[in-house]
This record gives structure tokens, sequence and C-alpha cells, in this order.
């Protein structure tokens, strides 16, 4: 909840309008586990708040930890449809998301996913494969990190787990206030990242709303090669996606990268180089290009690093400044294009 409807909520039980203030510091600066703990605030008050609500926090049920220090955490979520999960009414069975968090040098990011599963079916994408099982509530995407054994040493947070952002523009809006609100937990949007295939109205409506980065998923600069590879490119075109972007400043404080999984043979040609930069021609961005991770039943390779080193030395020498992001996490299946609940989905039917 905002420090808005905390403070409603106090006004409803009838309690001192202060209250409110009072719930918001122990929940997002001490990270209460019950309403009990709230240890000022009357214990009238406490018992009255226990009848109607509780804290919502649930902690990971399964971690796997990578050789190279990256954690992939296996959350409960209470969120079951797309006609209840916004609101979190109706009934709730439990289902699982997948977050990573990722811990480099003096930096701690943490990916968290917004769905369970995911709409878009992007060819390449495991969670793509595992469907759409629902939306997640804001209550939801926070226990991510409410509930993150490392919570303390968090620089960074990414929206780039399960599930397409601008399809749950709602929920994900609700967490980024909450993320960046002096009552909350005061992070500036800079150190926030919200990724999107793009979608129609909604990547707009981000834009307006928000102020924290802005990574746009790629893969291909050319339309029918992209929607080959991504269908939500039949509804918003990356050409349409650009002339958006192009109404609004990230010469600034605001960043815009664009992520690019390269795939051999596929889209490492200098040809998909050249219409990279014709596309992104005068937008002040960057290119992150990403290894590709196998996953089954899917007719697609990665590239070898030469290849990609010589990709992103074109991209640079004419002007689309472009890195190739380190792969964490791979050997527990954390990595970009990797995370999937599916089979935890199915052992906890069959019981």
């Amino acid at each position: 909840m905002t420090l808005g409807e905390l403070k409603e909520v106090s006004k409803s039980l009838g309690m001192p309008a202060f209250t409110g203030d009072q719930m918001a510091k122990w929940l997002y600066e001490q990270h209460v586990r019950s309403i009990d703990e709230m240890t000022n605030i009357s214990k009238s008050n406490r018992a009255k708040l226990a009848e109607a609500y509780e804290v919502g926090c649930m902690d990971p049920i399964d971690a796997q930890h990578s050789v190279d220090g990256t954690v992939k955490y296996l959350f409960p979520v209470r969120t079951t449809s797309a006609k209840t999960a916004a609101d979190g009414s109706g009934p709730q069975a439990l289902k699982f998301v997948e977050a990573v968090y990722i811990p480099d040098e003096d930096r701690a990011t943490l990916c968290v996913s917004c769905e369970v599963g995911c709409k878009m079916a992007c060819l390449f994408c495991q969670t793509g494969k595992q469907g759409f099982e629902g939306y997640l509530t804001a209550a939801d995407i926070l226990n991510q990190v409410y509930s993150l054994p490392e919570r303390g040493s968090l620089t960074n947070i990414v929206f780039m787990g399960q599930g397409e952002p601008m399809d749950n523009l709602d929920n994900v809006l609700r967490s980024t206030e909450i993320l960046t609100a002096p009552y909350a937990y005061a992070w500036s949007p800079k150190r926030i990242t919200v990724s999107s295939i793009g979608v129609k109205d909604k990547l707009r409506r981000f834009l307006d709303e928000s102020e924290c980065h802005v990574a746009i998923s790629l893969h291909s600069p050319i339309h029918e090669q992209r929607l080959e590879l991504m269908p939500g490119e039949k509804t918003m075109p990356i050409e349409e996606t650009i002339e958006l972007l192009r109404n609004y400043d990230f010469a600034h404080q605001r960043r815009l990268s664009f992520e690019y999984i390269v795939f051999g043979g596929v889209n490492d040609s200098q040809a998909h180089a050249r219409e990279i930069v014709k596309l992104l021609k005068g937008l002040y961005c960057r290119v992150n290009l990403i290894r590709f991770h196998q996953i089954p039943n899917v007719p697609l390779h990665g590239t070898d690093d030469k290849k990609m080193e010589a990709f992103r030395d074109y991209l640079t020498s004419h002007g689309v400044f472009t890195t190739i992001r380190a792969s964490r996490g791979e050997d527990i299946f954390a990595a970009c294009g990797l995370l999937s609940t599916a089979k935890k989905i199915a052992e906890e039917r069959k019981r």
C-alpha cells in the first residue's frame, strides 16, 4: 500500500492519522514480518489491524546458487488469473515465480518477475514456452525485494524476469512508485530498469508516468524476422516503437538501452548491424549484446565470441555505443531467457 492508502486504513479503523506513517516505517524501513511487531502502535489497534490485514511477505521456498555467485530464488505468489490478479481479489491458489540476485563487485542487481509465465511467446524464451498463468499484484512483485535475504546489499533492480512488464503495467507502476517514494524505499528511479518488447499504448503510458530507465528487447532490426522471433512485433512494430521513443529525452539522467540476443547465422551479420545503425540513428541509447542460451526444441543457437566482438565494434564505430553483457547464472538456468517455473508448477499440481 501507498502512504495515502495506509492512512485511509487507519482512518477507517478509527485510529489516529499518524498511524499510517507508523505503518509505512514499519513496513518499508524495518521490514517487519507481522503486524504484532509494530510496537509503537497500541496493542488494541494492532489487534484491529490484524483482523483485516496482514503484512503479506512470503519467504522464497528454494534457492539455487551458481558458481559465479548468482542466486535464483523461487517465490510463492497468490495470484490466479488475469481477472483476479490485478486487484488481488477472488480465490487464490499458490503459484511460483523466479527472481535472480546478481552480485558483481560493487553492484548487486535483482532481476524481478511481474507475471507467472508470459503471453508474448518469443521463440527464444523459456518463460514464453511456459505459457501465461497470471499477473502478479504489486505485493507479489515487491515481496521479491521485501523477502530477499540479500535485500540490504541491493544497488539496482531490473524488471527483466518472467513476464512482459507493460502487460501488467498498473502493478509495475505501483511497485516502482513504492520503490522510489520517500516514505518507502526512497530509491532513485535511475536504479531501476524496466524492459519491454513494445506494447501499444502501454509503453507510452509508462514513459509518461515513470522516470525509470527503459530497456527495449530488439533482437532483430528487420520487421519480418523480428515477427518470426517475437509475435509482439505484429501489434507494435519496432519502427513504431522507435518513433515513440524519439519523443522523449534520454540524453540526461534517464537511460535508454536495447537488448539484442545474438543468434548464430540469424541476426549476427554485418547487414543486421547496418540496419541497427540506420534504425537507431539520432537516438541517444546503447545496445547490449546478449549470448543466446539454448532451450529445448528451438532451432536457434548462439554465435562465437569473435563474431559478437566484431558486431559490437561495428556498431560502436558507427555511433551506436554497444557492450557485450556478461552471462551470469547459466549453470542454474538463471541467465537471460531461461527462467521458467513450469516444472515446479507441474510438481505442485500432482500433489
